[in-house]
């Protein structure tokens, strides 16, 4: 198995084993005011919620910035095969996804970018798939791994929010198909 599809399987096995992890029930964190800057276009919070997981190891992220791209019960949603071969998901808000995430982001580095998008787009809604690849060291030859991200955005007028992002990465029984990656 290559070392990107070995990677990916541990990714996807730590995502969905803390799936049993219970959730507190503290409340979050109430939902700090965004740089204007990153919620003024599509592209903008786009490119945010890129920069927001990335960084290299042992760099905190900006979690404030996170919680605020997200819209109050904003979601990530894996998707992804177990070790048996059953598909499953894994869903989270995004505090689920800053205690369970945000820790291995931190300590192994990762830095995620889009290669490609293709976005439909309807009054105040938009729905984005974002091709992705993700890198250990922001210098790395070659991408650890490649995936979809599909996100649900809103517009009330005032900024853009992000209501979900779901994802599945790429495998060997689900290559990314040639029309996500122009």
């Amino acid at each position: 198995m290559k070392l990107a599809h070995r990677l990916a399987a541990v990714g996807l096995t730590l995502v969905f084993a803390g799936a049993a992890v219970p959730v507190g029930a503290q409340e979050p964190p109430a939902r700090p005011s965004p740089r204007p800057a990153d919620v003024a276009s599509m592209d903008a919070i786009l490119a945010a919620l890129y920069d927001v997981i990335s960084g290299p190891a042992g760099e905190k992220r900006d979690w404030t910035r996170m919680r605020s791209l997200f819209i109050d019960g904003g979601r990530l949603v894996a998707v992804g095969r177990k070790p048996a071969g059953e598909v499953a998901h894994r869903m989270m808000s995004v505090e689920d996804y800053i205690k369970t995430s945000g820790p291995l982001l931190e300590e192994k580095g990762f830095f995620e970018r889009e290669i490609a998008r293709k976005v439909d787009a309807f009054g105040n809604i938009a729905h984005v798939f974002s091709t992705y690849e993700g890198r250990t060291k922001a210098d790395d030859p070659k991408p650890l791994l490649r995936g979809i991200n599909s996100i649900q955005l809103m517009n009330d007028g005032k900024r853009w929010w992000i209501v979900t992002v779901y994802w599945q990465a790429e495998s060997a029984d689900d290559p990314l198909p040639e029309n996500y990656l122009k």
